[in-house]
């Protein structure tokens, strides 16, 4: 019976409910079949939020964004980005990699991602972008996704070490200690700006070549 819980979540996406309240229906069929009370359910997924928000969250936007991926999101992406007569998928993913440099920086790592932002709107901007000015080949346009995939990764590899509280901080933190060197992690943080804005001066360039092999 504990199992029901994942019946109550095929059947609320296959009826298109709204996201949170099958997971919430989910939980709550799962506690009771389990043996808990309402209340004790309840307060079981309210402290088990509290605790682990950051890693949930991902797994409540996913469904939402599969949902919008089907009512037209990806087209609505392209059309927007059909109107920018200035975009190219260089000058695209460019701001893509300030902005999500700057939110790493912020320890705001799960707002975008590979699966968030850049399957569902970011790469459908690029390749609507390369539409605009240039024959698109199947070749060319596997290329965009994967400088778009790359894009994202890059950004964030070098942006997290900027946030203080982050684990690559504390891993970085760790090893040099085994070693006999000793670092603050603010120390760590304030050296991780240069080689933020150094990454960001290399991917430039190669963004900027990536059009120009577009063409």
């Amino acid at each position: 019976m504990i199992l029901i819980g994942i019946a109550v979540i095929v059947i609320g996406f296959a009826l298109r409910l709204n996201p949170l309240a099958v997971v919430v229906a989910a939980g709550l069929a799962t506690g009771v079949a389990a043996g808990l009370s309402p209340l004790a359910v309840v307060a079981a997924l309210g402290k088990a939020f509290n605790t682990n928000r950051y890693v949930s969250v991902i797994w409540v936007v996913l469904p939402v964004i599969g949902l919008l991926e089907r009512h037209g999101l990806q087209e609505r992406a392209r059309g927007l980005i059909a109107g920018i007569g200035a975009a190219t998928p260089g000058r695209l993913l460019t701001v893509y990699f300030v902005f999500r440099q700057i939110t790493a920086a912020l320890g705001l790592i799960a707002i975008a991602g590979q699966a968030q932002t850049i399957r569902p709107l970011v790469a459908p901007m690029a390749e609507a972008a390369a539409e605009r000015k240039w024959p698109l080949t199947h070749l060319n346009r596997q290329r965009i996704r994967a400088m778009a995939a790359a894009t994202d990764n890059v950004s964030v590899f070098f942006g997290e070490d900027i946030f203080l509280a982050v684990a690559s901080i504390l891993l970085i933190k760790g090893f040099l200690e085994v070693n006999g060197i000793v670092v603050s992690p603010f120390g760590l943080s304030v050296w991780a700006i240069p080689t933020a804005l150094a990454a960001l001066l290399v991917h430039g360039f190669r963004l900027w070549r990536f059009d120009r092999s577009l063409k």
